[in-house]
Parts: structure tokens; C-alpha cells; sequence
């Protein structure tokens, strides 16, 4: 009776949350283009690639506080250890 009622405690608890899980189709339905899509999906894509190239590329740095630092500004110090502190009993 305990194991029965056990396992009707689990199931109870679990079934929220498998109704939590997204229905994911690892399968989908293959479908086919039209060739009037697949031309479409070109043109797209071509101005996709023409519109990467109108980017310009970067010419410097885009540091903004890069006029303020100067180029030969000092690393900062390691951090000491501490000395250790406290009585020992030998």
C-alpha cells in the first residue's frame, strides 16, 4: 500500500511538469519551394550581401575616453598579501 501510494504521489507531481515541456517537432514537414519563391529568397539575399558591403569598415579605435589615457599610463600596483595576524599555540 505505502509503494502504491508512493507512486501515485510521483505521478501526481510529474504531470505538471510534463505539461510544461514545449512540443517540439524534431521532424518537420519538408516542404518544397515554388521556383517563384526560390527566386524570391535569391533577390533577397543578393540585397541581403549588397547592403553588407555598403558597410564601412572600422578605422580606428571607437574608444571614447581613448584622448583622456595616455599611452604610457602606469599598470596598477599587484595587490599585497596581508601578514597574517593572530597568536598561535606552540
Amino acid at each position: 500500500m505505502r509503494m502504491l501510494s508512493a507512486a501515485a504521489v510521483m505521478v501526481l507531481l510529474a504531470a505538471p511538469a510534463y505539461a510544461q515541456t514545449p512540443n517540439v517537432n524534431l521532424i518537420p514537414e519538408l516542404q518544397s519551394k515554388s521556383p517563384e519563391e526560390k527566386e524570391a529568397d535569391a533577390i533577397k539575399e543578393k540585397a541581403y550581401k549588397d547592403s553588407l558591403r555598403k558597410i564601412p569598415d572600422a578605422k580606428g579605435s571607437s574608444d571614447p575616453w581613448g584622448t583622456v589615457r595616455s599611452a604610457d599610463a602606469p599598470k596598477a600596483a599587484p595587490a599585497k598579501q596581508k601578514a597574517k595576524t593572530g597568536s598561535s599555540n606552540q
